[in-house]
């Protein structure tokens, strides 16, 4: 983030996040998101940074996730996203495969994306720009 959530800078964030939290609720392939007690994951510390926060869901496929990133309302705020926070260096998004009724840890996150990183995409961890498919993943061995 650019500033703490309760500054000016982050307050449009802020009051989007209800709405495009209940439109990735209600979205097609949507199975389950992190969520603390302010039903969305803002204020749930995962790492030492207190300006880097975490957003984490399951969906049914990659294409839905997709669907919902770049093809419905939630693309709009995803263009503002520089109003808001600065440019990692590194990568700060990692995709992979669950078994069916599994909600991921932040560990489980923070552990893709430290291999995504790492060793580049892989059917471990991968972005929207590889087209791994669970089989891909099922064989992989990290």
């Amino acid at each position: 983030m650019l500033a703490p959530m309760d500054s000016p800078i982050m307050a449009d964030f802020v009051a989007n996040l209800d709405r495009i939290n209940a439109l990735a609720d209600d979205s097609p392939g949507f199975i389950w998101r992190l969520q603390g007690e302010e039903e969305n994951a803002t204020a749930l510390r995962v790492f030492e940074d207190n300006y880097l926060i975490v957003n984490m869901s399951v969906w049914s496929s990659i294409d839905a996730l997709f669907a919902f990133t770049y093809q419905s309302a939630h693309k709009e705020i995803f263009k503002r996203k520089k109003e808001w926070f600065s440019k990692m260096k590194e990568m700060h998004m990692a995709c992979w495969y669950v078994p069916q009724e599994h909600e991921p840890t932040t560990e489980e996150a923070k552990e893709r994306l430290a291999f995504l990183n790492a060793n580049g995409e892989t059917p471990y961890a991968f972005t929207f720009k590889s087209k791994f498919v669970a089989a891909d993943a099922a064989k992989f061995r990290p």
